[in-house]
């Protein structure tokens, strides 16, 4: 699962409250790694997590993104 967190409490609140184990959660670093393109983050993240599922042989992932105060998005993967 790749989320876009601005701060690492976070994506530690998150993983923690949705029950993820941490081990899956932002295995690429994220945005506190990476840096936050503003307009470019849900590409990145999206190109980042199919690259993840590519090289780990994995079928599923997740993409979760902060589009507003109070809005988000979230984008379910799975590779055919």
């Amino acid at each position: 699962m790749e989320a876009n967190e601005a701060f690492a409490a976070i994506a530690i609140a998150c993983t923690r409250e949705l029950g993820f184990a941490h081990d899956v959660v932002n295995v690429e670093g994220g945005a506190i790694a990476h840096g936050h393109p503003i307009g470019a983050s849900g590409a990145v993240l999206t190109t980042r997590l199919i690259h993840s599922l590519q090289r780990d042989g994995l079928k599923r992932g997740i993409v979760t993104l902060r589009i507003g105060s109070e809005e988000g998005i979230a984008l379910a993967i799975e590779m055919i």
